[in-house]
């Protein structure tokens, strides 16, 4: 069986996904660090959003993470975890990284 679902649709999927790995956001300064709730480090951050500038910085092993687990592209994968971090954040992602 077969199911037909728009881009916006999976696009949500992914986004409940990663709503429900239990960041913890730290705030220091300006910029905002997605930290696993288990280690609570901002050294080991996934995601680091710099507010200045609208930079986000994010692991490698979390790109591959969903590009794996979602079967999609890297380039997919940057553009739904930049829309994730907007629609979190309520900031615009000028800038994406791998770190």
């Amino acid at each position: 069986m077969k199911y037909l679902i728009t881009e916006s649709q999976f696009d949500n999927v992914i986004f409940k996904y990663l709503d429900n790995q239990d960041f913890v956001k730290k705030y220091v300064y300006n910029n905002v660090y997605f930290v696993n709730s288990r280690t609570e480090s901002i050294d080991k951050a996934l995601i680091t959003y710099l507010g200045l500038d609208g930079q986000c910085f994010v692991r490698y092993e979390l790109l591959l993470e969903i590009s794996d687990f979602f079967s999609i592209g890297l380039n997919e994968s940057k553009k739904v975890i930049s829309l994730w971090i907007e629609k979190t954040l309520q900031e615009k992602v000028s800038a994406f990284r791998l770190i």
